[in-house]
């Protein structure tokens, strides 16, 4: 190794170690996300069918409204690990304080607006005669804790900008623990029934918020910052979140054309869409774990006036995301001939999702570049880009996928069209990207 090798060498072996100490613990927590609804699932469904059902209902309606917030950890990301670059850790902890109490007057707005309309939201979502009174009663209460899981989200955010990783998973598997000993203690022990289900998430959203406000509290504490609203940081937090809101409302609309188009198609291509759509989303936690780092560590370099180490980075993270995608698509290439049995023993549907698999895999590279990107210019709050790209995307998808049935194509078609939108948003992103103009350096951009 001659001594001009070295140094570049050395500092990609940094890099890497960074960026595995920040995405693994990441990707932790976020399974834990989708646990604690497959913990309920499994109680609850031992009630019964029409109990299960309502479940089902409520907790598509509770992730969505929940999902669309998403924005209050990824903005208080970005902005904390710009402070944290430049060195000024008081404001870090205060411009995540300010996420904080926004994400607290969104949760009380969104817990005013459910409680009285949970029956009607529920009809309008297609819930059975059955099923309703469940995934309302389910609704109801569960709504409760959701100031609690977006102060969840904020916190989070602020954890992520100060490069801790760690506690967030330690937090989400001791959450999901709890979640499930609640849930069988009043469902079973105290006979509750599906309600029981709903206080327990709601106690155990709580008790995560409370541990967050507590280590956020003693942050503040340690370093000087004010733990009092500030109209005017937590105006800025919102004006920060409105373009990652569009962002995220776009490619929810995206995944609920797939999945209506799907539906269009008869009972087997909807129930192939779902298995490739689970997979898909459990792919998509690895690549957003890398994400995520880029979020920490190119909002630290931009906040250091470092944008050359900003560059490296990106390109480091882009290396990491083809090689992660390439290494899940083998990963579920090999494992196809045992994974379709794991969610049905139909034949039918097993040759719908076969050949959509196999188009899944050989996109996971492209998928790899998307999430990675997209966390890197979410750390440089390069947010408006964010938002038109995805507008664009979903203007582009949209007809397409539509003319899905009109054209008589299947499924593969279907997500040929998800091919060609992820294959847009690589595009728009990559030339963001390159052309630098997400590089604002500074403790604010």
């Amino acid at each position: 190794m001659t001594q001009a090798s070295a140094p570049p060498r050395a500092g990609r072996r940094r890099s890497d170690r960074e960026i595995v100490a920040l995405a693994v613990p990441a990707f932790g927590a976020l399974v834990a996300e989708p646990l604690f609804v497959m913990a309920d699932s499994a109680i609850v469904g031992h009630l019964g069918t029409a109990q299960l059902a309502g479940l089902g209902v409520a907790s598509a309606l509770l992730t969505t409204a929940v999902s669309v917030f998403v924005f209050l950890a990824y903005a208080t990301t970005a902005a904390v690990a710009r402070r944290v670059g430049a060195g000024d850790l008081r404001a870090a902890i205060r411009q995540g304080v300010d996420g904080i109490w926004l994400a607290l007057l969104l949760g009380v707005t969104v817990v005013a607006v459910v409680l009285p309309s949970a029956p009607g939201i529920v009809d309008l979502f297609g819930a059975s005669p059955t099923a309703a009174p469940h995934a309302t009663a389910y609704l109801r209460i569960s709504a409760l804790g959701i100031p609690a899981m977006l102060v969840v989200l904020a916190a989070t955010g602020i954890l992520r900008g100060l490069q801790n990783t760690r506690t967030p998973l330690y937090v989400a598997g001791a959450g999901f623990v709890a979640n499930a000993a609640l849930n069988a203690g009043l469902v079973y022990g105290a006979g509750l029934g599906i309600a029981g289900s709903a206080w327990g998430t709601v106690i155990a959203q709580c008790g995560m918020a409370a541990v967050y406000l507590s280590v956020v509290t003693r942050g503040a504490r340690r370093h000087g910052a004010s733990l009092r609203p500030d109209m005017t940081g937590i105006r800025a937090c919102a004006q920060a979140g409105v373009p990652l809101l569009v962002r995220t409302l776009s490619l929810r609309a995206i995944l609920v054309i797939a999945t209506a188009v799907a539906a269009r198609l008869g009972d087997v291509d909807i129930a192939a869409h779902q298995i490739v759509l689970s997979l898909w989303n459990l792919l998509a936690f690895a690549l957003d774990a890398i994400a995520i780092a880029g979020q920490a560590i190119i909002g630290r370099h931009l906040g250091a006036n470092d944008a050359e180490g900003a560059r490296a980075a990106c390109r480091r993270m882009v290396q990491w995301g083809v090689v992660t995608g390439v290494s899940l698509g083998l990963l579920v290439l090999a494992a196809r001939p045992l994974i379709l049995p794991l969610f049905t023993s139909d034949p039918a549907v097993h040759d719908a999702a076969l050949p959509v698999l196999v188009l899944v895999v050989a996109t996971q590279p492209v998928c790899g570049v998307v999430f990675v990107l997209d966390g890197v210019l979410m750390g440089a709050g390069d947010g408006p880009y964010l938002a038109w790209a995805m507008l664009l995307t979903l203007a582009v998808f949209a007809p397409v996928a539509l003319l899905v049935p009109a054209l008589g194509g299947g499924l593969v078609a279907l997500w040929a069209a998800m091919t060609l939108m992820m294959t847009v948003r690589m595009l728009t992103l990559w030339l963001r990207s390159r052309s630098g103009q997400w590089i604002v350096t500074g403790a604010t951009r």
